[in-house]
């Protein structure tokens, strides 16, 4: 049998652990609000300036489409600047027409990388309609916002003109990535330059190339002068291929700033989601060897937390689109990579650890894909915007709120996607942080999290022959069992010819029924790991 990567649902059966108290460090939940005539938004940039948000670019639209001719198009791009009151429910925009040609484009772009350093929100690159080549392009741009003003001028209807200042900076030119701060440098972590117009069908209408890199700079800006000093940057075109994911800011085990970078897309050999992450301090990266992140895999809001007394980082994600999900306390492998509604934490104990648990509330859709988690400005927090845990002091605290992203009526509509299926939203979640009281709902520890051996089996269903995909990090002797539905062995024998690293295997199974489902289990001393396989009628 050939290898081949199908676009077919595994089930995973999953052992379920329900953990001690300690392991439940606190519960979240969500309440829905709307602001009146706040239309919908995703993979948009925000700042705020005395509780208020501006929002700037993303798209009004759901999933792109698949057909040339309506991917990305302009009719979806944002066009205004908009200002919310959370608090009031008061919703303020204006048109950005007024503005030079250059910023028009970059502002009423999709995915731009931002961060906002006190009054001034900095964007970089984001990918959109450029009219000098009549064509969509990343744009190689850094503009500056004056936040509060900007906010100011919008609500009085005065003049925007003079709130922004734009830098041309090939570098620049990324969407997909993120910004970020450790300490007084800015991290521009993984992305890609995508230039030319959507076209999945295989013609050459653009070209896509990843930065493969964390690109370091120091900025200083007096308000009306911008210099960029480029510091060497970090290459890995192993490790950092990544667009598209969740780069959050941590407080490390030693207790210095870092950031860490959480799945991403495309495995640089599958078109499949990067399950490891990867650290990043003020001096190198290194990938987690020891964790896999199998919930939350795209963009979504993450509301990061820090306990100073534990030295613990908690990393909570909000829905999006992930390779997996749970049903019913099954782990369930879909490789076309669906939509999906898991509220999942990451958490990270003082030994520098890191394990995965599916929190008990979810999303109450398929939704949070490009959305954003907003702080709320007053609660405590570390200089790199990391919630302080310790410093919260009631029962249950409104932490912050998740807006926009994509809500989509089905898990997989990318290759039916007309344009009908999902939608840009405009709900507002409410984000509150209970200590106690609910504490006592489990956390499901997702135990392959903490594993190594990252085992996959497709096509699946299938007629009998299956490919079986496993790493090893040392060569051990691993048994291949399989039991029926019932938990009555069958047949067990121990693998040949195994190797430090991946392991691919074809497998042909000759006497098992059609339209039955059986279990096969992978196990060595150091891991045991159990799949659903599915035989076709």
């Amino acid at each position: 049998m050939k290898l081949r990567i199908p676009l077919l649902t595994i089930l995973i059966a999953c052992a379920v652990s329900v953990n001690a108290q300690s392991n439940n460090p606190f519960q979240v939940y969500l309440e829905p609000m709307n602001v009146p005539q706040l239309g919908g938004l995703q993979a948009f940039a925000f700042g705020q300036s005395a509780g208020k948000w501006l929002v700037v670019g993303g798209r009004l639209d759901g999933l792109h489409r698949r057909q040339p001719f309506a991917a990305f198009d302009v009719a979806g791009n944002n066009n205004q600047l908009i200002v919310v009151d959370p608090q009031l429910k008061q919703k303020w925009s204006v048109s950005i027409s007024s503005l030079p040609v250059a910023m028009q484009e970059q502002l009423s772009s999709t995915n731009m990388q931002f961060h906002q350093q006190g009054d001034y929100l900095y964007l970089i690159g984001g990918y959109g309609y450029n009219t000098a080549s009549a064509s969509r392009i990343t744009f190689p741009n850094l503009m500056a916002i004056h936040v509060p003003a900007l906010i100011n001028s919008i609500i009085a209807g005065t003049s925007i003109t003079a709130h922004f200042r734009q830098l041309i900076d090939q570098k620049f030119a990324v969407t997909g990535g993120h910004l970020k701060k450790i300490n007084h440098t800015f991290y521009l972590v993984g992305g890609n330059r995508f230039d030319g117009n959507y076209n999945p069908m295989g013609n050459p209408t653009y070209t896509q190339v990843y930065t493969n890199a964390i690109r370091k700079f120091n900025l200083t800006d007096d308000g009306t002068t911008i210099t960029v000093t480029h510091l060497p940057e970090i290459y890995d075109a192993t490790n950092l291929h990544r667009r598209d994911y969740n780069v959050v800011p941590q407080i490390l085990p030693n207790g210095a700033e870092g950031i860490t970078a959480f799945s991403g897309v495309f495995q640089p050999t599958i078109d499949l989601p990067f399950l490891n992450s990867v650290n990043i301090d003020s001096v190198s990266h290194q990938v987690n060897p020891n964790f896999q992140q199998y919930y939350n895999h795209y963009h979504c809001a993450v509301l990061p937390a820090y306990s100073k007394g534990k030295n613990e980082m908690h990393n909570v994600f909000f829905g999006g689109i992930a390779q997996f999900y749970d049903s019913s306390g099954v782990l369930v492998q879909d490789n076309n990579v669906p939509f999906v509604k898991t509220i999942a934490r990451v958490s990270r104990i003082a030994n520098g650890n890191m394990a995965e648990y599916k929190m008990p509330v979810e999303m109450p859709g398929l939704m949070g894909a490009g959305s954003e988690f907003i702080t709320l400005p007053q609660i405590p927090q570390f200089a790199n915007e990391v919630i302080d845990l310790d410093a919260l002091q009631a029962d249950t605290t409104l932490v912050g709120y998740i807006y926009g992203g994509i809500s989509s009526t089905a898990p997989n509509i990318f290759f039916t996607n007309t344009g009908t299926q999902s939608s840009a939203s405009s709900q507002i979640y409410k984000v509150y942080l209970t200590r106690s009281g609910l504490t006592s709902l489990p956390h499901q520890l997702n135990p392959q999290s903490q594993g190594s051996m990252q085992m996959q089996l497709y096509p699946n269903p299938s007629q009998g022959e299956f490919v079986l995909k496993f790493f090893l990090t040392q060569v051990l002797e691993t048994k291949l069992s399989i039991y029926s539905l019932e938990g009555k062995l069958l047949e067990s024998e121990m693998l040949p010819s195994l190797k430090t690293g991946e392991n691919t295997l074809n497998l042909k199974f000759h006497d098992l029924r059609p339209g039955l489902t059986y279990f096969i289990t992978l196990e060595n001393s150091s891991e045991k790991i159990t799949r659903k396989l599915i035989i076709k009628p």
